[in-house]
């Protein structure tokens, strides 16, 4: 019998949608039986999030793929950089993540990988897979069933991620860390165990109803509880992982909030001292500081559109040592070019260790200019809208690589169309306080008139 498929929960990077009224276990044995159809009968891994739902989705998934033929190897609850590392490292033919990132508790999801941790998107691979299922188009049942076998990969991936830095280097560093109930509380006590510093847990159980606050950590009101340990048991610094623990974020030890850009910058500046010269990717929406860093420190600053996918095939083709994102996704060229917040964590700890200040000491030179954040709108033409917006700033330096950059000598603006709504997303940044605000006020008028 055909199952009933929403196909808007095939989103750009990955599918998502609520259990089980969009995404249940008929839609998730479809998908395992998709996924072999696209990719053919081989051997994969698939890891899951703490989320309720996470381990039935994973046994309709596996009896999916292993009954069109396929091998399953199930790590288990790991993060999504966990998955990436076991697809690469182990040399599986590809991966699945059953997670919802950062959504609330009623959502669940998949994230996909070729071999080497290439990603899927709906470009490539989801809406083949999307439209098979909804045409009934999916592998028979194989004469011979594939496997379903278990491996645990924690240990492992702990010293992957310690490989990229000289731990001896790393000072004793007192640091809150909140996981926010989510994959942070099962691979933070791994690494940290293998290193001197003090940590502070907040929020380890692993719990995906999220009793405590939402793992989106992008999201100011969400790191209150963190910054205010920060300053309670006088850390050295915070950070904060969202639920399936991919993405970081950081606080100084004044409990200031730390831009994932600047993150982007103190990674640079790491890696660069490994790999003098080298080419560093940063996307769009960082700050006119991060590639002015990059530069200072002997390396080539390549700027790309925002988006997972796009990043990592940009990474691939110009063999990119080090990517970042103001999101909080962090990219290496020796984590198989797959995104990792606990990676970026070890190298910021290097480096602030070796400069022997405290943190903000070290982002405060990097850090100089003004923010607006991304502001979101409701927009009913975009094309139109985006026109107005150039005819407006017509005396700019004008960019489309990802929607429009306006871009002055002391002040720029990116305006980008949302890849699922009917929304444009604004990014405005000066070099003072006054000017930024200037302006975010009058592209605001600009796109909500």
């Amino acid at each position: 019998m055909q199952t009933q498929l929403n196909p808007s929960i095939f989103k750009s990077y990955d599918v998502r949608g609520i259990y089980p009224s969009e995404l249940n276990d008929d839609v998730a044995f479809d998908i395992g039986r998709a996924f072999v159809g696209l990719l053919g009968a081989k051997t994969f891994v698939v890891g899951r999030d703490m989320r309720p739902s996470g381990e039935r989705l994973f046994s309709a998934f596996a009896r999916g793929a292993t009954g069109a033929g396929a091998n399953v190897v199930d790590i288990g609850m790991t993060s999504t950089d966990g998955l990436y590392f076991a697809v690469g490292k182990f040399g599986f033919d590809g991966g699945v993540m059953i997670t919802a990132s950062h959504n609330p508790a009623q959502y669940n999801g998949m994230k996909f990988t070729r071999e080497e941790a290439m990603p899927l998107s709906l470009d490539e691979g989801l809406a083949t897979m999307r439209d098979r299922i909804l045409a009934g188009d999916l592998p028979p049942n194989a004469a011979t069933p594939g496997t379903l076998t278990r491996r645990n990969i924690v240990d492992d991936f702990a010293e992957h991620c310690l490989s990229f830095i000289d731990r001896s280097k790393v000072k004793p560093f007192r640091i809150a860390i909140d996981a926010g109930n989510g994959m942070a509380g099962e691979t933070v006590p791994h690494v940290f165990k293998r290193l001197p510093c003090e940590v502070i847990p907040l929020y380890f159980e692993l719990d995906g109803s999220f009793p405590n606050h939402p793992a989106s950590p992008i999201e100011p009101e969400n790191m209150r509880d963190l910054q205010a340990a920060v300053l309670k048991y006088n850390c050295d610094l915070g950070v904060a992982f969202d639920g399936d623990a991919d993405r970081m974020f950081i606080v100084d030890e004044k409990a200031d909030l730390i831009g994932g850009d600047m993150v982007t910058a103190i990674v640079a500046l790491n890696t660069l001292k490994r790999h003098p010269g080298a080419t560093i990717l940063y996307n769009l929406i960082c700050s006119r500081s991060v590639p002015e860093a990059i530069e200072r420190a002997g390396g080539k600053p390549l700027r790309s559109k925002v988006g997972h996918s796009l990043i990592k095939k940009t990474m691939r083709e110009n063999d990119v040592i080090f990517g970042g994102e103001h999101s909080g996704h962090f990219y290496f060229k020796d984590n198989w070019f797959a995104d990792s917040g606990m990676i970026a964590l070890m190298e910021c700890l290097e480096l602030f260790s070796e400069q022997g200040k405290t943190v903000s000491a070290v982002i405060s030179p990097i850090d100089t200019r003004f923010r607006s954040g991304e502001i979101n709108s409701t927009v009913k033409d975009i094309p139109a809208k985006l026109k107005e917006i150039e005819a407006h700033f017509k005396d700019a330096q004008i960019d489309h690589l990802d929607g429009v950059t306006i871009s002055y000598p002391h002040w720029w603006m990116n305006v980008r169309p949302s890849n699922t709504e009917p929304l444009l997303r604004l990014n405005v940044e000066g070099d003072t306080k006054e000017l930024m605000e200037q302006h975010r006020d009058e592209a605001l008028a600009l796109i909500r008139s």
